[in-house]
């Protein structure tokens, strides 16, 4: 049962980070594709896991998902979703490390433990 409310946390927080991404850049709400993106990102990354894939492999899969479904919902210029998803990641990246250190938990792969 922790599993699933880890993988249910994981995926509202990076979907936080996608929709922080949109309204910082564009002023733009976009509420439920952010929860698809967020979701989508960390099954596919806890899919990868589960397949025992290498480490590498684990961090690279969610990446072209989480892009290119950003590109689909925005519909907007490369130059803005090249903004959008640079200020994402940048969010996320600062997310993850907060939680990571004051919660010891893992933001985008729930399985992971943290050393």
């Amino acid at each position: 049962m922790r599993y699933y409310v880890d993988f249910v946390i994981a995926g509202f927080l990076t979907s936080l980070t996608y929709f922080l991404g949109s309204l910082l850049i564009l002023n733009n709400y976009i509420i439920w594709q952010s929860l698809i993106i967020g979701f989508s990102v960390v099954f596919l990354g806890a899919l990868t896991e589960k397949l025992k894939a290498p480490m590498w492999m684990i961090i690279l899969v969610p990446f072209p998902v989480g892009m290119s479904l950003l590109a689909i919902f925005l519909q907007e210029s490369f130059i803005m979703w090249l903004f959008t998803y640079s200020t994402t990641l940048f969010i996320y990246t600062i997310l993850h490390i907060c939680i990571s250190f004051f919660f010891k938990f893992h933001s985008l792969i729930p399985a992971w433990k943290l050393s």
